[in-house]
């Protein structure tokens, strides 16, 4: 008797070996996800941005959710990663919903971003053709492994998007358009060609993700307004007025053009042609840095828990830097050098770029730019040599810079060379993203003491 009970014990212990290695044999069949998968899904997402005509602040808002999104579920099944909840304003309830046996969670990942984002765009049917192609070449492969996969990367996105209907974005749609005040001739006004009202003037009401409030990196002020020849302010404009000219000798040699046309990021730039007008479309400012995270995921050849993980965190900083920025830019309500130039120097002067339809005050690009370079110096390194080649899809050449600090830098000065911005509005916009930057960075615990 037992000889046949040590027979029956060497067969259950046999058959278990079996499945455990048939277990992990279709493991090792699954479908190989890597980084570049995570980053197409990414492009996928710009381009429907680019297509919708989003706003640099509200493209912002979607590159936050979606990679927050991915993150999550990544995290949930990484050793090396921590999760994200307790630490964002909000995000206090834990999207880690029971997984399948069998959940590929890189899958579940870009399943979790892509369905995020359909929600946050206008063209979500543009988002769901190419979901839908991922979905027929994974279920072909183990339609187990994809079903489970798809299930759980689904309620984590579910989970997702119940935190960020709670961001006051929706509440924002129905307030008030920005009220121009045109008895003072500080506050700013509608600028040529198509004179747009101000763009998301309650911006600054967005919950951000990791900030206090709003508020938290209020920047210096800037010179006071004045018009009298020899005050800090009319010097401001007079060097704005003088780079212009500047340029134009130049012609489009000029280093400074270049500059300025490289960090445009104008997402819709008005063209008018008699009576013809159609609108040249572009990423944003965030989009560029975005951009500039896939460049360095690339050539520093990360895994893909490394490219979610930088995606992220440079994501959030960018989302806060604009909350950051659009709420001083309608507290300090400041008028563009396009409109006091033509006003009371020089009716004929045009910018070399289109003036956005917001406030001067600070310059959201050097803000944004601040604050992602100083997030993807912390993951890469302070000298972290790139070529920047996001523009090349709108006709623009590579540009090379020796870190982010000098691409920050650079596309802060294009604010002034592009004629758009006073000096202040550079300098101070720059130190208020890097402020916030560091912050993000020191605050945020993306990764398990343990390792």
């Amino acid at each position: 008797m037992r000889k046949y009970i040590g027979m029956f014990r060497k067969v259950v212990v046999l058959t278990f070996l079996i499945l455990v290695i048939s277990c992990q044999k279709r493991k090792e069949e699954r479908i190989g996800l890597e980084a570049e998968d995570y980053h197409k899904a990414i492009d996928k997402i710009t381009e429907v941005i680019v297509h919708d005509i989003f706003s640099p602040p509200v493209a912002s808002r979607i590159y936050n959710y979606v990679n927050i999104t991915a993150y999550e579920v990544v995290a949930s099944g990484s050793n090396d990663m921590k999760s994200l909840t307790g630490q964002l304003n909000g995000f206090d309830k834990s999207c880690n919903v029971n997984a399948g046996e069998l959940v590929d969670y890189k899958m579940a990942s870009i399943i979790a971003c892509l369905d995020v984002g359909k929600e946050l765009v206008f063209s979500g049917y543009k988002i769901k053709t190419y979901q839908d192609s991922l979905y027929n070449s994974w279920g072909q492969v183990d339609q187990k492994v994809f079903e489970d996969s798809r299930v759980y990367g689904l309620n984590v996105a579910k989970c997702v998007k119940e935190w960020l209907n709670q961001d006051s974005y929706a509440e924002t749609r129905s307030m008030s358009r920005f009220s121009v005040d045109i008895e003072d001739p500080s506050r700013w006004q509608p600028t040529p060609p198509d004179y747009m009202d101000g763009i998301e003037p309650h911006w600054g009401r967005i919950r951000p993700s990791v900030l206090e409030s709003a508020s938290q990196f209020k920047p210096a002020k800037h010179p006071d307004f004045s018009l009298e020849k020899g005050s800090a302010f009319y010097s401001e404009i007079i060097e704005t007025y003088e780079v212009r000219k500047e340029i134009t000798k130049e012609g489009d040699l000029s280093e400074k053009l270049q500059i300025a046309q490289f960090w445009d990021c104008n997402p819709y730039v008005s063209v008018h042609k008699g009576h013809v007008m159609f609108a040249s479309k572009k990423i944003t400012p965030g989009a560029h840095w975005i951009g500039i995270c896939k460049i360095a995921c690339e050539k520093e050849d990360v895994d893909f828990e490394k490219t979610i993980f930088a995606y992220t965190k440079t994501s959030i900083a960018i989302a806060d830097a604009f909350i950051s920025c659009w709420d001083e830019k309608y507290r300090s309500n400041l008028i563009r050098p396009e409109t006091l130039i033509n006003k009371y120097i020089d009716e004929d002067w045009e910018p070399v770029l289109q003036t956005p339809p917001f406030p001067e005050y600070t310059s959201g690009h050097s803000v944004v730019s601040g604050a992602a370079s100083v997030i993807l110096s912390d993951i890469f390194g302070e000298n972290f040599q790139f070529d920047d080649d996001t523009e090349v899809p709108y006709g623009l050449p590579v540009r090379s810079f020796k870190s982010f600090e000098a691409a920050a830098e650079e596309a802060a000065i294009s604010r002034l060379y592009g004629g758009i911005h006073y000096r202040s509005a550079i300098e101070l916009g720059l130190r208020q993203g890097k402020e916030l930057g560091k912050f993000v960075a020191n605050k945020l615990v993306m990764k398990n003491e343990a390792n």
